[in-house]
C-alpha cells in the first residue's frame, strides 16, 4: 500500500471515504501485481490550491490543467480524487516511475493498468473525467450524489455543513441528502 494514499483518503468528504479506501485496498491488492500501485496524486483540495490550478495556463506559465477555478471543483468538496500510476521498474519496491499513460499494461494480464482501474471505478458509480466529451480530464473521478459545484457551493455558503477535525485541522463538509 502506499501511505501517501493512505494519508489522502483521510481528508475526503466522509460519505465517500472508505469506499475509496476499499476500493483502493481492492485494487492494489488483487488487481495489480507486486510491482504496480495505485496512488491518489489529489483527493481534497482547498480554495487556494484550487486558485493555484487554476491560475497555470492563465497568469502562471504552462498548460492549462483545469477549467475549475476555485470553489467550482468538486475537489473543493472532498467528493473528487485524481490518479497516476506507479511502477516499480527495477523490483528494489521503490515505484519511482509515474505513469499517466493510459495504454500500459505494466502487470502484463492483458488489460491497461489504467482501464483497470477506470473499469472498477466506474462499477462503484464513480464518473470518470476521460469520459467528458470537453477537455477530458483522465486521471480525475468524482462521485457527487447529483449535486452539481453549485449547489455544493450554495450549501456551504448556506451553512448546511457538518465539522470534522483531521490532524489537527477543522474541515467543514457539506451535508449531502
Amino acid at each position: 500500500m502506499d501511505q501517501v494514499s493512505l494519508d489522502r483518503i483521510k481528508f475526503l468528504h466522509p460519505t465517500v471515504r472508505q469506499e475509496v479506501l476499499d476500493a483502493y485496498t481492492h485494487i492494489n491488492s488483487k488487481l495489480f501485481g507486486n510491482r504496480i500501485r495505485l496512488r491518489l496524486a489529489f483527493t481534497f483540495r482547498t480554495l487556494a490550491e484550487q486558485e493555484a490550478l487554476f491560475a497555470i495556463g492563465r497568469t502562471k506559465p504552462g498548460k492549462k490543467v483545469t477549467n475549475a477555478g476555485p470553489g467550482r471543483s468538486i475537489h473543493n468538496y472532498g467528493l473528487a480524487f485524481d490518479i497516476v500510476i506507479l511502477v516499480d521498474k527495477d523490483g528494489d519496491g521503490k515505484f519511482e516511475t509515474a505513469s499517466w499513460d493510459t495504454k500500459s499494461d505494466d502487470d502484463k494480464d492483458g488489460v491497461p493498468d489504467w482501464m483497470e482501474v477506470v473499469t472498477y471505478f466506474k462499477k462503484l458509480g464513480w464518473k470518470w473525467g476521460g469520459d467528458w466529451p470537453s477537455f477530458p480530464d483522465y486521471p480525475h473521478f468524482e462521485k457527487t450524489f447529483g449535486h452539481t459545484w453549485q449547489t455544493l457551493q450554495a450549501a456551504n455558503q448556506a451553512g448546511n455543513t457538518t465539522l470534522e477535525t483531521i490532524d489537527g485541522k477543522v474541515y467543514r463538509w457539506v451535508k449531502l441528502k
